[in-house]
């Protein structure tokens, strides 16, 4: 599979893996004292794991149309793809780990780092496709 149809992929999995995180989260939210109570670190770090998918699965989404109407021939490209695609993995991952081991925090500069990359690309690609095209 290659760039941008992985990131089409990875942003429908994630997506239902939203709904998913959710459902489960769902089936015990109405419990005042579930991971420690609403505001506890644990179950903050859950939500966000959570509206990580949904919002990474947009990412990718987003990463996949505009490749496709502005263009795949820059070389950083297939970088940017990969970069949205091991950030939409690591966050959540991180968030999970880190609610459990407070102390892995500094984990969470892979999806940063990654997602920065990946923007950071993704407009660097089309701005080289905006100037080819002058």
């Amino acid at each position: 599979m290659h760039a941008p149809q992985i990131n089409l992929l990875v942003a429908w999995v994630w997506i239902l893996l939203g709904f998913a995180s959710g459902t489960v989260m769902g089936l015990f939210f109405h419990r005042d004292d579930w991971m420690g109570g609403y505001g506890s670190f644990k179950r903050r770090l859950y939500r966000l794991a959570h509206i990580s998918f949904f919002g990474l699965g947009a990412v990718n989404l987003g990463f996949y149309f505009t490749v496709r109407a502005a263009g795949s021939g820059a070389a950083i490209v297939p970088v940017a793809s990969w970069a949205f695609v091991v950030g939409a993995i690591s966050m959540p991952l991180c968030c999970y780990l880190m609610a459990h081991f407070p102390r892995a925090r500094l984990l969470f500069g892979l999806p940063v780092i990654s997602l920065l990359l990946g923007g950071v690309f993704t407009a660097v690609s089309i701005f080289q496709s905006i100037e080819a095209s002058l």
